[in-house]
């Protein structure tokens, strides 16, 4: 969002570049914090700058993680120091913002196709219906159909509680988008399952095959189907459905690609089982440290959105533009 407004100077999406901004700041600072309390020693999380592994994904996972939080505060600076009243030091970020916007933009994309890249490794434990050379490919690809459905999300609901209007307008321009970002990614997913000759896989595989139909229904088919019709894409209910939709079906494909669709190998064939033989279940303090950290995030948006000027007023930006 912060590239379509800044880089593409599509200035009409302003309104929404705020909020979006605020929603992965806070993102990645769970996302941190989740990784200090799994870390077990969270003192020596800075000890990967120093003893670097060059030969691991999880490196350059780490760096983009650092680098595109500290890129996520600087674009939400000026938003603080608006609500601070501190107008010079909002204006003076504001007049170099250009390089961090880019810089905001390389960094995500780096990140989110190495977390499909870190999941290479498991290629003799990953089923073959997940498994596949371009797994990055396919994570960058879904992120941006998860990326416009969080900004419907997060636009829904904060238009809901904190009783303000919904830019209707604009996130149908959004979501007119979806149906061509899930469409490329069936494409490349099932093109990718015949190159590979797995397509045999898909009815055949027991409860993975369940799991993967369940991901594609959701995740994909679904929600490409729901955002084509325009009364879908025009009504509030419409698109906070489709984006729930949409979440919902892509956390089952990374929980897939991460827990259920690891197996052990036949130490015959080496083929993956049939049935996956790893079981894990998230212990209670696991469950209530990351219910405590979600519910945080939630409490610090509703913060920022009362006290800081998150929300812009749709005609003054067009004033401001003009």
């Amino acid at each position: 969002m912060a590239g379509t407004v800044y880089i593409l100077r599509i200035k009409e999406f302003q309104p929404l570049l705020r909020p979006s901004v605020l929603t992965a700041f806070l993102g990645y600072i769970m996302v941190a914090v989740a990784l200090l309390v799994d870390l077990g020693h969270p003192e020596r999380i800075w000890y990967m700058m120093i003893h670097w592994n060059h030969t691991s994904v999880l490196l350059e996972i780490g760096i983009c993680v650092m680098s595109y939080l500290a890129v996520l505060a600087i674009e939400f600076a000026p938003v603080v120091f608006e609500g601070l009243k501190w107008q010079k030091f909002a204006h003076f970020i504001h007049r170099f913002i250009m390089p961090f916007v880019i810089l905001g933009v390389v960094l995500s994309t780096l990140h989110q196709s190495s977390l499909g890249s870190l999941l290479l490794i498991q290629s003799a434990k990953l089923y073959p219906l997940w498994w596949t050379p371009i797994l990055p490919v396919l994570f960058f690809v879904s992120a941006i159909a998860i990326g416009l459905s969080m900004i419907i999300l997060e636009s829904s609901l904060s238009a809901h509680y904190f009783h303000r209007g919904l830019e209707t307008h604009l996130l149908e321009k959004l979501a007119k988008a979806i149906p061509v970002i899930l469409a490329v990614y069936l494409v490349i997913k099932f093109g990718q399952l015949a190159i590979a000759s797995d397509l045999k896989f898909l009815f055949t595989s027991g409860w993975m095959s369940v799991l993967f139909w369940a991901e594609i229904l959701i995740g994909a088919i679904t929600p490409l189907v729901w955002f084509t019709f325009k009364k879908n894409r025009q009504s509030a209910n419409g698109l906070l459905i489709g984006a729930i939709i949409l979440l919902l079906g892509m956390i089952l494909n990374r929980f897939n690609v991460s827990w259920f669709g690891i197996t052990h190998p036949d130490p015959i064939t080496y083929l993956p089982a049939m049935m996956s033989s790893v079981h894990y279940l998230p212990s209670l303090p696991e469950v209530l440290v990351s219910i405590g950290i979600f519910s945080a995030g939630i409490l610090a948006f509703g913060l920022a959105a009362k006290y800081l000027p998150v929300f812009e007023d749709e005609e003054e930006v067009h004033r401001q533009s003009a």
